[in-house]
């Protein structure tokens, strides 16, 4: 019975995008390993950008620093 934990930025993943996640995992356990959809589920977590942390800091100004860093060097 897999049980499989997506985590994700919460940036306004659809809900099509959602089932496709669903059934692209479900299907891939199915193909890979044999296992049974009907007992394979999966969970989706949408996380705040300031509760995902990178390089020691939150993503939201993680990726502040990268824009910045990017700016420099195409100066």
């Amino acid at each position: 019975m897999p049980y499989v934990n997506i985590k994700v930025t919460k940036e306004g993943v659809t809900r099509e995008q959602k089932t496709q996640l669903i059934k692209g995992v479900t299907d891939l356990l199915r193909d890979v390993l044999g296992k049974d959809p009907a007992t394979t589920f999966v969970v989706i977590d949408e996380v705040e950008l300031t509760d995902w942390g990178v390089g020691g800091t939150n993503v939201e100004d993680w990726r502040k620093q990268q824009a910045q860093a990017r700016a420099h060097t195409s100066t």
